[in-house]
C-alpha cells in the first residue's frame, strides 16, 4: 500500500518540480554495481518509483535504498534529489560531473559535490505555524511508517492553514490512508502534508501564504476528525515538533 503511496504521491509536481540530473562525464566507466557513480544525482519526477529511477541507471534497488538512507517500502517524493552512489564513490578517479539541466554552483575543480545531509538541520530558515488549532492526539516515531507526522484532534470544519509560505504539489485523495490531502512545497529541501481533510480549497500550482486557510479539518482516510500533519526534508520525514512554535 505505501508503494502505491509513492507511486500517487510521484504525480504531484509535475509543473513545479525542476528536473535536474546529474551525471559523470564518460557515464559507466569506472562504476560497479555496489559503488554506483559518486556524485551522480536524480531528481524524482512526476511518475517515479525507485525502482523505475535505478533500472533507468542500472543500479539495484537495494543499492538506491542504501545510498539514500531509505527504509521499505522505500517512499519518495517529486523534488527529491536521490545519489545514485555511494559517498565516496567506486575505486579509482571519478571524472568532473556535468549538470544535464539547471546547472548548481560549480564547485573547485577536482572536488566532489558535497552529498546532501542524512538529517535535517536544527532550523528550516523559515518560520513555521500549527496548521490547526486541537488537541495533539499523536506524535512522531522515527522509523515507524504509521507515525511519520502528528496527529492534531479538533472539530469537523475546523480551517487547516499552510504552515509556511510555498506552492501547492498535491490536492488530491488519491493516497490510501491519507484522506483528502494537500501538500506544499516550500523550497527545494522543504515539504509539509496535511491529511484527512473533509474539503480542500487550493488547488495543484497554487501559491499560499503561512497562515492561510487550505482546507477544512475532517476525518476522510481516518476513525475520527483529526487533521495529519508531516514535514519532510529532501523527501523523509522528520518530527514536526522540532521545528512548530511551543504551545
Amino acid at each position: 500500500m505505501r508503494v502505491v503511496l509513492a507511486m500517487v504521491l510521484a504525480m504531484a509536481m509535475a509543473a513545479c518540480s525542476s528536473t535536474v540530473v546529474r551525471t559523470p562525464q564518460g557515464e559507466g566507466s569506472g562504476s560497479t554495481a555496489s559503488a554506483g557513480r559518486s556524485g551522480a544525482t536524480v531528481v524524482v519526477q512526476q511518475g517515479d518509483t525507485l525502482y523505475s529511477i535505478a533500472r533507468r541507471n542500472g543500479v539495484a534497488v537495494t543499492d538506491m535504498a542504501r545510498w539514500n538512507g531509505l527504509q521499505p517500502p522505500y517512499t519518495i517524493y517529486p523534488g527529491q534529489r536521490l545519489s545514485l552512489g555511494q559517498a565516496g564513490g567506486s575505486r579509482g578517479a571519478t571524472a568532473p560531473t556535468r549538470t544535464v539541466v539547471a546547472p548548481k554552483p560549480a564547485t573547485t575543480a577536482g572536488q566532489q559535490p558535497a552529498p546532501k545531509p542524512t538529517s535535517a538541520p536544527a532550523s528550516s530558515g523559515f518560520s513555521w505555524r500549527w496548521p490547526a488549532q486541537g488537541v495533539l492526539l499523536a506524535t512522531f516515531v522515527p522509523g515507524d511508517n504509521t507515525r511519520q507526522g502528528i496527529d492534531i484532534g479538533g472539530s469537523s470544519g475546523l480551517p487547516v492553514t499552510a504552515a509556511a509560505d510555498g506552492v501547492v504539489v498535491y490536492s488530491g485523495a488519491g493516497l490510501v490512508g491519507y484522506g483528502e490531502l494537500i501538500i506544499i512545497k516550500h523550497n527545494e529541501q522543504w515539504l509539509s502534508a496535511y491529511g484527512h481533510n473533509r474539503k480542500r480549497l487550493v488547488a495543484e500550482g497554487q501559491k499560499v501564504k503561512a497562515g492561510e486557510q487550505i482546507a477544512e479539518m475532517g476525518r476522510s482516510g481516518t476513525d475520527r476528525e483529526k487533521l495529519h500533519f508531516e514535514i519532510r526534508y529532501n523527501g523523509k520525514p522528520i518530527d514536526p515538533l522540532l521545528y512548530l512554535p511551543k504551545r
